[in-house]
């Protein structure tokens, strides 16, 4: 006599060999490739905080003024998936009340553009495709994924070097759990700036070349573990000249003892990150265990209906 097979033993074992299957290659090859820095990001940052500035009207420093750090990344996505990098464009900008009112990054106190070029998959800097200028470290606009309790070097555009950042604490932003950074940097010489001599008190006639010192003496990351997404930031820096040769600060450029995000931005990078982690969370986690739980028990309850369905053909054949 023919045995009879039951159809839905073999759906209930097909689909839970599918399950299986497909929950590894989530694992595998799906999860981690989803793990890449994006090539297509344009967001705006915004610092703000108390401070004190050179003002070159007055051509003095004035104090207990609002000042504001803008910055706005675009990312080239033609040039990105041409070379499989990430590839972004950074405008940074240092404003007054005064200045932020016009609108026009030229006229801030200070206005940078750089070019930075990463391993989409690491974050460690990628030098080509116009990188400007060549930098260094590990985390820059975002750590890499997967956030360590350890130390990262972390890369200052205004120092033009590396500053080690050491893991302080676990903390809650806006409600999400992140992992604190911190560091500081001493006061260092970055460059010259041809000013009057009388600007910075040198006794010499004319212009001078003056050193440009730049200090931070609070650096505070809050980031996203699981994305490597920056969710707060708090920074103390300080600018100042000084004469040539001297060792004291003759003018101040730019100080203050905390530009924090603003609330807006915190909350724009704490649902950014929790809408990446849900979904890295999705693809490398529960997927995979739900997908491979409901895939195991319906493998095992098809081949449990084949097995009893050979034992009655067997047992209707005698």
């Amino acid at each position: 006599m023919r045995r009879s097979i039951s159809p839905l033993s073999l759906i209930l074992l097909g689909v839970g060999v599918f399950l299986l299957v497909f929950t590894q290659l989530l694992v595998w090859y799906v999860e981690p490739r989803a793990k890449r820095t994006p090539t297509d990001v344009d967001s705006t940052t915004v610092f703000t905080g108390p401070g004190s500035y050179f003002d070159t009207g007055s051509v003095s420093t004035v104090e207990g003024r609002t000042i504001t750090i803008t910055r706005r990344v675009l990312g080239d996505v033609a040039a990105g998936e041409r070379s499989g990098n990430a590839i972004w464009d950074v405008s940074t900008q240092i404003d007054s009340p005064k200045t932020l009112a016009l609108g026009d990054p030229r006229k801030s106190l200070q206005w940078t553009t750089e070019r930075w070029v990463t391993d989409r998959r690491t974050n460690l800097p990628v030098h080509c495709c116009d990188e400007k200028p060549a930098f260094e470290g590990e985390a820059y606009l975002k750590f890499p994924f997967d956030v360590e309790k350890r130390a990262y070097s972390w890369w200052d555009s205004t120092l033009g070097a590396t500053v080690p950042l050491e893991f302080q604490e676990v903390v809650r932003v806006g409600g999400r759990q992140g992992y604190r950074f911190a560091g500081s940097v001493k006061a260092t010489p970055t460059g010259t700036r041809l000013v009057p001599g009388v600007l910075v008190g040198s006794s010499k006639p004319g212009q001078v070349l003056a050193e440009e010192w730049y200090s931070n003496a609070r650096i505070e990351l809050t980031v996203d573990q699981r994305t490597g997404r920056i969710m707060n930031a708090l920074i103390a820096p300080k600018k100042t000249l000084r004469a040539p040769g001297s060792p004291k600060d003759a003018v101040t450029l730019l100080a203050s003892e905390g530009l924090e995000f603003t609330e807006g931005t915190r909350r724009e990078q704490i649902e950014l990150a929790s809408a990446d982690s849900d979904r890295l969370k999705l693809l490398g986690e529960t997927a995979p265990v739900v997908g491979g739980l409901v895939g195991g028990l319906l493998a095992v309850g098809g081949t449990a209906l084949l097995m009893r369905g050979s034992r009655r053909a067997d047992d209707s054949s005698e």
